[in-house]
C-alpha cells in the first residue's frame, strides 16, 4: 500500500531509528576458502605476478588504471590502494597462496548507508572459483550484517559482459544506464548500474551459503548446482 502524508501526497516507507552508520575500515575478513586482508605493500609482489603477466594485459582493460609495467610499478600502486581516504581495499587471498586479486569499498555514504563494492580484479586462476564468489560474499557480508548499510551497488562498462554476468549471478538488480558517464582512457564509458538492498541480501544469503557449501561440488571440484540457478526469482524486479 502507498503511503500518504497529510497533503495527500505519496511518501516513502518510514525507516524507523535510522542514524548513520561507521565508515568501512580496513578490516580482516575470512572464509571457507579465502581471506580478505587489508592490502599492504607485502602483497605487491604476489599481485604483480597474478595479474601482470605477458598475457594479462586483457585484464585491466575496464580499469580506470593501467596495467603496472614492473614489481615498483605495483608496490607504488598498492600503497596508493592502502590510503583509506577513498575507500578500502582488501587483497584476496586463497590459503596457502600469495595475493591474487583485489576488491574495493567505494563511493561511501555513511549517512544514508550506501556503498559501491568495486575495483574488483581476479588473476585468472582465481576466477570462477569459489574463492572468487567468497570475497565477494564476504564484503557483502560485512557491508550489511557488520556495518549496518542499506544499500550495495555494483557499476560497470556498459561493454563489460563478464562483469554484468557476475552481478545478475549473485542477485544484483539491473538499475539502469548512465549514458556517456565517463571518458577514461580516452574512450566513452556508459555506465551500467545494479544494486542490492539489505532485504535482497537477507533473502540471497541462503542461496550463497547453499552454493559455498562443499557438498555443492563433488570430488573433482564441479558444482552441482550453479549460484544463477539457486539465486534466479529469489528476489523480485
Amino acid at each position: 500500500m502507498t503511503r500518504t502524508n497529510a497533503h495527500g501526497q505519496p511518501v516513502g516507507d518510514p525507516v524507523p531509528g535510522w542514524a548513520p552508520r561507521a565508515r568501512p575500515t580496513v578490516v580482516m575478513l575470512t572464509g571457507q576458502y579465502v581471506a580478505l586482508e587489508p592490502i599492504d605493500s607485502a602483497h605487491a609482489d604476489g599481485l604483480h605476478a597474478a595479474l601482470c603477466g605477458p598475457d594479462d594485459a586483457s585484464l585491466w582493460t575496464y580499469r580506470h588504471d593501467e596495467m603496472p609495467a614492473d614489481r615498483e610499478a605495483m608496490t607504488e600502486r598498492v600503497q596508493r590502494l592502502a590510503d583509506p581516504a577513498d575507500g578500502v581495499t582488501v587483497a584476496v587471498v586463497p590459503p596457502g597462496a600469495a595475493a591474487s586479486g583485489i576488491a574495493s569499498l567505494m563511493r561511501i555514504d555513511s549517512t544514508n548507508g550506501s556503498v559501491e563494492v568495486g575495483g574488483i580484479l581476479y588473476a585468472r586462476a582465481l576466477q570462477r572459483t569459489r574463492a572468487a564468489t567468497e570475497a565477494t560474499y564476504l564484503l557483502m557480508r560485512h557491508v550489511f550484517d557488520d556495518l549496518g548499510y542499506r544499500r550495495c551497488e555494483w557499476k560497470l562498462d556498459a561493454l563489460n559482459a563478464p562483469s554484468a554476468a557476475a552481478a545478475r549471478r549473485l542477485g544484483f538488480g539491473y538499475e539502469g544506464r548512465f549514458r556517456n558517464a565517463l571518458v577514461y582512457k580516452g574512450r566513452n564509458r556508459d555506465t551500467d548500474w545494479f544494486a542490492m538492498t539489505d532485504a535482497d541480501f537477507a533473502r540471497l544469503r541462503p542461496a550463497y551459503d547453499a552454493w559455498l557449501d562443499p557438498a555443492n561440488f563433488d570430488a573433482d571440484g564441479h558444482q552441482r548446482r550453479s549460484l544463477s540457478s539457486l539465486t534466479v526469482g529469489v528476489v523480485a524486479r
